[in-house]
């Protein structure tokens, strides 16, 4: 977006050309100097803008549903939202996470590849401190996991997979799993240091501590997919219409739910004493006049009226008349 000058800047540009303290000629020659731009074709943009806003509405919504389930977990409180969608190469991303850190490297099967989901220490241990009871403070040991904690936060990390897991389901299904935990990047090798990555960064609240969870997506590991990702082939897909045979079965499926029919001879109300009094052979007397039609009820709404009767020695009623819903 071109930025607008202010009538002072604009007055203080005229007043300095006209006193020659700046050259006409001088700005003309910056301005095509700045149309020039270096590219470095070692670093190549791989996803488009289409497929960076696609990925980012995809874990938006996993934000909101890792926010979701933390809090049930944890119950504590924890806000989970995207922060910023980059790409860059491998070996930068690498550089830029902490000495020592909790790196989840997992499998989204059927892909081939790994996922890595860094979690920033402070995150990664008051979730910790919440699972074992206490209060959810944030303390840094990364480079002393007992083989305990590494169990607990290993199970931990694989119920947030659940969630990735739903969060893509309608571009593609995963079926992801925890393959390893590190704690020093150095020894983490998922892709060429050369390789683009898309890096989703989330901004992490657990109760009083805060931090960063980084996922990683090398581009080798979604290229299959980044077709997908096209919005106007996305939308399609939400607007696709189910297919004919789908409908029939679900109307099938439907149609033999079973339902309770009530019909209901009538009502009377007696006290509990002459409740407990009833023996063999009382009569109860009721509301219902024996001239007037029966009312029919399916579930708990009342459908028709019928008179009673038998049916092949059987005790049955007829369906007389269809009882109106209002606005039919």
């Amino acid at each position: 977006m071109t930025d607008v000058l202010s009538q002072g800047e604009i007055d203080a540009l005229l007043s300095a050309l006209s006193t020659g303290e700046m050259d006409a000629e001088e700005l003309k020659k910056e301005e095509k100097e700045n149309k020039v731009k270096t590219y470095d074709f070692k670093r190549a943009l791989r996803f488009s803008k289409d497929q960076i806003r696609s990925l980012t509405r995809i874990h938006e919504n996993f934000a909101r549903l890792l926010t979701t389930q933390l809090s049930a977990q944890l119950r504590t409180f924890a806000q989970v939202s995207v922060a910023s969608v980059d790409q860059l190469s491998y070996e930068e991303f690498i550089r830029s996470v902490p000495k020592m850190t909790i790196l989840n490297v997992f499998k989204p099967e059927p892909l081939e590849g790994r996922f890595v989901m860094e979690v920033n220490p402070n995150i990664a241990f008051a979730m910790l401190d919440r699972m074992l009871g206490g209060r959810g403070e944030a303390f840094s040991k990364a480079e002393n996991l007992t083989e305990i904690e590494t169990r607990i936060l290993t199970q931990l990390f694989q119920r947030t997979l659940e969630t990735f897991r739903e969060a893509w389901d309608s571009v593609k299904e995963f079926e992801p799993f925890m393959d390893d935990l590190e704690i020093n990047p150095q020894f983490l090798q998922l892709v060429s240091p050369n390789e683009t990555v898309v890096v989703i960064s989330f901004s992490t609240a657990i109760g009083e501590a805060s931090g960063m969870i980084n996922l990683c997506l090398p581009h080798v590991v979604i290229e299959d997919i980044l077709p997908k990702l096209s919005a106007h082939l996305w939308m399609q897909q939400k607007k696709k219409e189910r297919e004919p045979g789908e409908l029939n079965s679900l109307q099938n499926s439907v149609k033999q739910a079973p339902l309770e029919v009530v019909a209901e001879l009538g009502k009377s109300e007696i006290t509990i004493e002459e409740f407990l009094q009833l023996a063999v052979d009382d009569v109860i007397e009721l509301n219902q006049p024996i001239g007037d039609p029966l009312k029919v009820s399916v579930g708990s709404l009342a459908k028709f009226y019928a008179q009673p009767g038998k049916q092949r020695g059987n005790v049955a009623v007829q369906v007389t008349e269809v009882i109106g819903e209002e606005g039919d």
